[in-house]
This record gives structure tokens, C-alpha cells and sequence, in this order.
């Protein structure tokens, strides 16, 4: 498990957390500071909107599937892309996170504004999110200490995984200790 927050880590929903927006996410943090707060993205939650009725001109770059990501509940009309690139350039219209972990060192965002075409050749995988998770600051880390969330590392895999719906219970299982026996909590506790 990871001890601060930092770009790169994920928010790991725990049981407790049952905010409909966030029940059992997954949230990949792209942005934090101490003083200006965090911003991230749910990696788990897959929409019935496909990329091609939105942003058709992506569709070909998108990883499968090719639907928008609902990526948390701020801005849910914006868009934000996220792709990986597979060598260590930065191609135009495309922006780094900034992260301590190598698990996400070819991680950025993606300028949507930019022709699809300069990027094409340029990534290996990308998503689409539609709307993004945000907290001030010391909102999160209340939140973290409340045990809302768990802070874990994140692996390379989990940004585009090919099973979103499966993501939650697999980033728990993989932990040490008594925190992978939290991807066995049925969904609803008061059925356990």
C-alpha cells in the first residue's frame, strides 16, 4: 500500500465508501497538491456511449472498449483522454503525469483539440473519460483517514484494463495481508 498521496497512486473504494459516484471505484489520481487539492479519474466505470457518438475522430485510438468512461462527477460534459505511449518521447499533444512510480511513467493526457492523426502513431493505449473526480485540499486525506479509501500502487495493467467491471476486486486481491480478503465483500454487507 502506498503511505501519501501522489500522482500515479489509486483510490481504491472501501465497503464503507457507499457514495453512488464512487461505490466500489477505482480512481487513478493525475493531479495533487497539498495546497490546491486532487483530481483523478474512475478507471472502472465504462458508459453506454460509445466514443464514436461523441468523439468519432478518436474511435480508431481508443483501447477497447470503445465507449466513454464516466471518469468521476465534475464536468461530465468535458472530456479527458489518457494514453500511454510506448517509448519514453512525449509526442505533441500529449502531457506526462508527473509521477514518482514507474508503473505509470508512460502515462499522459491527451489534447483532444489536437488532430488525432499527430498522435496515431504515437500511443499504445488511450480512454476517454467524460467528467473527473475532484477533492480541495485536505478534502481527501479526510476522506482517507474517515477509511473511505484505500491508497494503493498502482501496476502497470490497471489503466486500461480489459475488464473494467472486474478492476475493483482484482487491485484488492493482488494486496498483502488482510486487504485482499476486502475483494471477497459481497455488495451488499448486510448479506454477508
Amino acid at each position: 500500500m502506498a503511505e501519501g498521496i501522489y500522482v500515479g497512486a489509486l483510490l481504491v473504494a472501501t465497503p464503507l465508501l457507499d457514495d453512488p459516484n464512487f461505490r466500489r471505484s477505482v480512481v487513478l489520481i493525475l493531479e495533487h497538491d497539498d495546497d490546491g487539492g486532487t483530481l483523478g479519474v474512475v478507471l472502472n466505470r465504462p458508459s453506454e456511449i460509445s466514443v464514436t457518438q461523441v468523439l468519432p475522430s478518436w474511435d480508431s485510438l481508443v483501447t477497447g472498449p470503445s465507449v466513454l468512461f464516466e471518469g468521476g462527477p465534475v464536468q461530465t460534459d468535458s472530456a479527458l483522454a489518457l494514453a500511454a505511449v510506448p517509448s519514453g518521447e512525449e509526442p505533441l499533444g500529449w502531457r506526462r503525469l508527473h509521477s514518482p512510480t514507474p508503473a505509470v511513467a508512460r502515462l499522459g493526457t491527451v489534447d483532444l483539440d489536437a488532430p488525432p492523426e499527430i498522435l496515431a502513431g504515437e500511443i499504445a493505449q488511450m480512454r476517454i473519460f467524460a467528467g473527473y473526480a475532484g477533492w480541495t485540499a485536505g478534502q481527501l486525506e479526510a476522506e482517507i483517514k474517515q477509511g473511505a479509501w484505500y491508497l494503493i500502487d498502482a501496476e502497470p495493467g490497471d489503466t486500461f484494463h480489459d475488464d473494467p467491471e472486474k478492476l475493483w476486486r482484482m487491485v484488492l486481491r493482488r494486496q498483502p495481508g488482510e486487504l485482499a480478503f476486502v475483494a471477497t465483500c459481497p455488495d451488499d454487507p448486510q448479506m454477508n
